[in-house]
């Protein structure tokens, strides 16, 4: 199963020292039931994006709670065993947890196939998101529109060799 996790710079950079992301439990996000029926889509690209989407969301809230790092969201997309990644049944439709995922360990960086991070261009837009993420999830209207310009912003595709060079440029 293709699981997509959540990190930011910083958390790439400890990830590449160490080899692998984790230490377990990690939060990522995958194909999971509860996706298929939110998104409502038996295209798997499709339900893929979404869970990326998810984890993008969740890579914003990890800047929004740490103001000090680079505002570029970054995802890193691994394969996993599909007995290893683990949804929550009681949070099946919870719109939070929805395509949310357990890995119980650290999962080798070896086995990622892809990072996806923002453009130095998204990262005013991520940074105003990550500001206005707490007034959004109040219900202010202006900043929920905040938060989706950051979702306007396509990550970028990253080979694994590639992220020496983008914790550097970081």
């Amino acid at each position: 199963m293709r699981v997509y996790v959540p990190l930011t710079l910083a958390g790439l950079a400890q990830a590449h020292t160490a080899g692998e992301l984790g230490p377990g439990p990690l939060t990522a996000y995958g194909v999971t039931p509860g996706l298929r029926e939110w998104y409502v889509s038996d295209d798997i690209e499709e339900l893929e994006y979404a869970a990326l989407s998810r984890a993008a969301a969740a890579s914003l809230r990890m800047l929004a709670a740490a103001p000090d790092l680079p505002r570029r969201r970054v995802v890193v997309a691994v394969d996993v065993p599909d007995g290893d990644a683990v949804a929550d049944p009681d949070g099946l439709l919870e719109h939070s947890s929805v395509g949310e995922v357990r890995l119980a360990t650290a999962v080798p960086l070896a086995k990622a196939a892809a990072v996806h991070v923002d453009a130095d261009d998204a990262e005013a837009d991520v940074s105003a998101a990550a500001d206005a993420l707490g007034a959004a999830d109040h219900g202010d209207d202006d900043a929920q529109f905040v938060v989706d310009g950051a979702e306007d912003h396509e990550l970028l595709w990253f080979g694994v060799q590639e992220i020496p060079g983008l914790i550097a440029a970081g």
